[in-house]
């Protein structure tokens, strides 16, 4: 494939490197969030190689060249390049289905593959905030968003991100039809939202986008009463000393809000 057109990642990737056998020395803590299993494949190596130092575009060259092996790799580059990388609200529903179609390829293909769901759940997640959530709760998008996440969290219980994505599915639910239709028609509820993000950060201490989420999901739920609490998991975000290229746009974006 070619190489897509892509925004550089606009931050120094100096300390992202991993060069040979660091990648797998570090394996454990990069993917501590996702639970990917170490890949024997060395083009799926370096797609994820390339997606640490904030190389999306190669990563999503590099995984896509692999096959079916590389495409979380080249699924989850895209994912975080459309959610901070892009301005534009259509290119961002475009790759975001880019992301859910292959996502859509590798279940067919290996329906145990954990972060193939995460992965669609992923985009479609985001796809639906871009087009309003309220609009994805009338196209149906949000159930197949949950099912996904629930056969993820099946399959790895200690999905740190998939349980930051199943708080804000109850979160973003209660905000727009209210805590009581929520229930009743999606099973949702604030305590199930909360109990996803404390569970987050309880299986990664370390995450920046936990402490955001879980910040945007208590605003969600409580509003102004929960502030201050919001605000700590921000400044804690913002203190977050990142490992890879993807950690370092979220404590970026958490310092930006601050700064609002």
């Amino acid at each position: 494939m070619s190489k897509p057109d892509w925004n550089a990642f606009p931050h120094d990737a100096t300390a992202f490197q991993y060069a040979g056998d660091a990648l797998k020395a570090q394996w454990g803590r990069l993917h501590q969030g996702d639970q990917e299993p170490w890949p024997e494949d060395a083009q799926v190596q370096e797609a994820w190689r390339r997606y640490h130092a904030g190389d999306f575009a190669g990563a999503v060259e590099a995984g896509l060249a692999a096959g079916t092996a590389g495409f979380n790799a080249a699924n989850k580059a895209t994912s975080i390049y459309a959610t901070y990388l892009i301005d534009d609200e259509d290119e961002k529903k475009e790759l975001f289905l880019q992301v859910s179609k292959r996502a859509e390829q590798l279940i067919a293909a290996n329906p145990d593959n954990i972060n193939a769901h995460y992965q669609f759940a992923y985009a479609m997640g985001r796809y639906s905030q871009a087009i309003s959530v309220a609009t994805a709760l009338a196209q149906g998008i949000a159930g197949k968003v949950k099912t996904a996440l629930e056969k993820t969290l099946a399959l790895a219980p200690e999905h740190a991100e998939a349980h930051i994505a199943m708080g804000a599915y109850h979160a973003e639910i209660i905000d727009k039809v209210g805590g009581m239709v929520g229930g009743l028609t999606y099973g949702v509820s604030k305590d199930k939202s909360v109990a996803h993000y404390e569970k987050a950060l309880e299986l990664a201490p370390f995450s920046a986008i936990a402490r955001i989420e879980y910040a945007n999901g208590l605003l969600m739920l409580f509003g102004n009463k929960k502030v201050k609490e919001a605000t700590k998991l921000y400044n804690e975000a913002a203190e977050v000393e990142p490992a890879d290229a993807m950690e370092k746009l979220d404590v970026e974006f958490a310092r930006s809000e601050l700064e609002d």
